[in-house]
C-alpha cells in the first residue's frame, strides 16, 4: 500500500518467500554486451546514464542483469553508442525466467491474460495505472509501501513493472484504451521536476496509435464506475473478461452477466470522459503549470 492506494500488479502477498530470483542468462548476456559497448565508449555508469537519462542505478541494474532492459533505455542506449543496431536487436531475445516473478498471486492469472489479448481496457481513479507509469512514479508508488518492501524487492517490483510496459510497443495491433480521473495526474509526488517526468512518459505512450487515454474530467461528476477500478480484456477466442481488485485482492471476473455490466458502465463513461485530443490537451496544460 501506498498513501491509501493498493499496489496493485507488483505486490506480493505476505505468505509468499520474499527472494529476488536469479536472472536468466538472456538478461545476463545482454547487460553485460550493454556495458561492454559502454566502457568500449569510454563511459561511466554516471556519464552514460545521464546521456540516456535513467539513473545510474537503472543502468547497473540492466548491466549487472537484474532487470528487464526498459524499451526507452535500449534505444536512447542504441544512438548514445552508435546505432550499431545490437542492443536493439538483443533486447527482443531478454527473457527474466519466470513470468510472473514480482507479481502479487492474485494478479498472476490476469497478467498471463494479458500477454495474449486481443484488445484491453483499464479504468483507473486510485493512481496512474502501471503500464503508464513513468519510472520515478513507480518507484515512489513502491517505496511507500506498508509493510516496506526491501531493497531487494523493491528492484524486482520496479523490473517487473517495466518490463510490463513493453507490451505497448511489442503488441502494436493491440488497442490499450486507459480512462483515468483528473485527479490522478493532479496528485503530487516528489519535485516538480519528477512530475513534468511523469506527465511526459504519459504523453509519449499515450501517442502511440495503439493506445488510447481519455481523461474523467473534475467537472464530469459521478458516473457509472465509482464502484472502483476497472480492467477488460478480450481473449483470442472472443471471451470477454474483467479484473477488479481492492485492498491486499483481486477478482477475475468470467460470468457473462457481471462482465457485461462492467463493460456497459465502462462504455458509458468513454463517452463521458474527454475525448482522446482534449486529454492530452489537459496533459499539456497540467504540465506547464508543475
Amino acid at each position: 500500500m501506498a498513501d491509501g492506494y493498493v499496489i496493485d500488479e507488483e505486490n506480493r502477498s505476505c505468505g509468499e518467500a520474499a527472494r529476488e530470483p536469479d536472472p536468466s542468462d538472456s538478461l545476463r548476456t545482454f547487460g553485460a554486451v550493454m556495458q561492454a559497448l559502454r566502457e568500449h565508449a569510454g563511459y561511466s555508469r554516471a556519464e552514460f546514464a545521464d546521456m540516456v537519462s535513467f539513473s545510474k542505478h537503472t543502468v547497473e541494474s540492466v548491466e549487472l542483469g537484474r532487470r528487464m532492459p526498459d524499451i526507452a533505455l535500449v534505444e536512447r542506449s542504441e544512438e548514445a553508442l552508435g546505432n550499431t543496431g545490437a542492443l536493439r536487436k538483443a533486447s527482443k531475445h531478454v527473457t527474466r525466467g519466470r513470468g510472473d516473478v514480482g507479481l502479487a498471486a492474485w494478479f498472476r492469472q490476469w497478467a498471463r491474460l494479458e500477454q495474449t489479448a486481443v484488445s484491453l481496457g483499464t479504468y483507473e481513479c486510485r493512481l496512474v495505472p502501471g503500464l503508464l507509469q513513468a519510472e520515478g512514479y513507480a518507484r515512489a508508488v513502491f517505496e511507500g509501501t506498508v509493510p516496506v518492501a526491501p531493497d531487494s524487492l523493491l528492484e524486482n517490483y520496479m523490473a517487473r513493472r517495466m518490463e510490463r510496459q513493453r507490451m505497448l510497443f511489442e503488441r502494436p495491433t493491440i488497442p490499450f484504451s486507459f480512462i483515468v480521473e483528473e485527479h490522478v495526474f493532479r496528485r503530487r509526488f516528489g519535485s516538480p521536476e519528477q512530475m513534468r517526468q511523469l506527465l511526459d512518459h504519459v504523453l509519449e505512450l499515450s501517442a502511440l496509435r495503439n493506445v488510447t487515454l481519455q481523461i474523467v474530467p473534475l467537472e464530469a461528476g459521478l458516473h457509472a464506475c465509482l464502484d472502483g477500478p476497472l480492467q477488460l480484456v478480450e481473449t483470442p477466442k472472443g471471451q470477454r473478461l474483467a479484473y477488479s481488485e481492492g485492498q491486499q485482492n483481486g477478482r477475475l471476473i468470467s460470468d457473462l452477466k457481471e462482465v457485461s455490466l462492467l463493460c456497459q458502465r465502462y462504455d458509458t463513461l468513454r463517452s463521458q470522459a474527454l475525448n482522446a485530443k482534449d486529454s492530452r490537451g489537459l496533459l499539456e496544460r497540467l504540465r506547464g503549470e508543475k
